[in-house]
């Protein structure tokens, strides 16, 4: 069997990470139909340079990837010969709990570094659903992903304070620091943040922690309309209460708006019947056990986890949290128009609001996302496609319209990756 592409073999790669860790693809290394010919998994920082050196030099086109969990995201990649997989660089580098910071490499599990962080009683603030999936740090970065918890803790974006990256000639870049006052600068960390892979292989990270919190409560409200979901979001987000989450759960079944409070047990306390005083004009109110709390979420933006359908289409729709009921409206009506059954859940007092649509053919599902994508950048917002069959991803940009931005994104990839061998088409505009 050839064991080359292009001018690389196996055994090139072997050299670099040892012969255990270079294999042949298989096909479920694949992203969306695209079969790479080789996967790598490096031990360190140095072994990825001298992966990313190789390719420059070679002409391979690569994909960083940790655990896989958004694979699904953005477009089909033009070509692919090389998956570079982080998942051997899983340790904490350093943690500091007088500063409440932390260091570690980008093959990580997320739910690991908590449980570490757990043993000093502190926390990274992120609780992307793709967590529970086996989500690595570095991936988590790289797709820029959240949950419910970014109502009071921010982004990644917002979380991270110091980077290690590989370009794509092999160049070891650093940024940041290991204290907060540190970050001066040019901001990588930043700018690679949401990147998807598209400007370098990201090695390890830096992060400042919070304590974690002494006493939870979780309040919820039944919700009977649209109307209402939107009204009881606003009463929450314009009063003096510092919820850690405002999220809406919304289907046949049950429609829910659940308010999480975090922090000591006085305040946690005093908030939660602040809260359920101010929801009690829009439904039936009840603050949530632990086990209900538990079950309820943070759930799994629908389309998302490995029980998802594989012919539904996933999409994100970001506007402000006041549309909360255009929103609502505008994806039930889209929905039924084209005769798809639609799932939704959201941030709601961040203005993300997640949707998966099925039961439709490939024409019906192509025109609800683009309905919703005229009705909401018309109107400053996005929608974004996370996930969808590879026939609806041909004939959908999955990130949407780019504008004047394109321009500034394609400048910065030509700086970073000139010949275009990372992550080549998956990103905004194709780049």
């Amino acid at each position: 069997m050839d064991t080359s592409t292009k001018n690389v073999s196996l055994e090139d790669l072997q050299k670099i990470v040892g012969e255990e860790h270079a294999r042949e693809a298989a096909e479920e290394d694949a992203v969306d139909g695209v079969a790479p010919s080789f996967v790598a998994e490096p031990g360190s920082t140095e072994e990825i340079s001298e992966l990313m050196k190789l390719a420059g030099e070679q002409g391979l086109t690569a994909a960083p990837r940790g655990s896989g969990t958004k694979t699904p995201l953005g477009n089909p990649p033009r070509e692919l010969d090389l998956i570079l997989s982080t998942t051997r660089m899983n340790e904490v580098i350093e943690h500091t709990p007088g500063d409440q910071v932390v260091r570690v490499q980008a093959g990580l599990k997320l739910e690991d570094l908590q449980e570490q962080l757990a043993g000093a009683d502190q926390m990274l603030g992120i609780d992307p659903p793709e967590a529970r999936a086996g989500a690595t740090v570095g991936g988590i970065v790289a797709a820029n992903s959240s949950g419910p918890r970014r109502y009071s803790y921010g982004t990644i974006r917002d979380l991270i304070i110091g980077i290690t990256v590989v370009l794509p000639d092999g160049t070891v870049a650093k940024a940041g620091g290991k204290v907060v006052k540190n970050v001066a600068g040019y901001d990588l960390s930043k700018l690679f943040t949401g990147s998807l892979g598209t400007l370098g292989v990201i090695a390890t990270c830096n992060f400042r922690l919070h304590p974690r919190p002494e006493a939870a409560r979780t309040v919820a409200v039944e919700l009977d309309s649209t109307l209402s979901a939107g009204q009881a979001a606003q009463a929450i987000t314009g009063a003096q209460l510092v919820p850690s989450a405002l999220e809406l759960h919304w289907s046949e079944d049950q429609k829910l708006l659940t308010i999480l409070i975090e922090g000591i047990p006085p305040g946690v306390e005093a908030q939660a019947e602040t809260a359920s005083y101010l929801l009690k004009g829009f439904g039936e109110v009840r603050t949530l056990s632990d086990e209900e709390a538990e079950h309820l979420g943070p759930l799994d933006p629908p389309g998302s986890g490995a029980d998802g359908d594989d012919e539904e289409v996933a999409i994100k729709i970001a506007a402000p949290p006041a549309e909360l009921t255009g929103v609502l409206d505008s994806t039930l009506g889209a929905a039924e128009r084209r005769g798809v059954s639609p799932s939704i859940t959201g941030h709601a007092g961040i203005g993300v609001t997640y949707a998966a649509f099925s039961g439709g053919d490939e024409e019906a599902l192509v025109q609800v996302v683009e309905e919703l994508r005229e009705i909401w950048v018309r109107r400053g917002g996005s929608v974004v496609v996370r996930k969808a069959p590879l026939g609806v991803k041909q004939r959908l940009e999955a990130w949407g319209p780019a504008g004047d931005y394109l321009g500034l994104l394609r400048r910065v990839k030509d700086k970073f990756d000139p010949g275009g061998n990372l992550n080549p088409g998956r990103f905004v505009g194709g780049i």
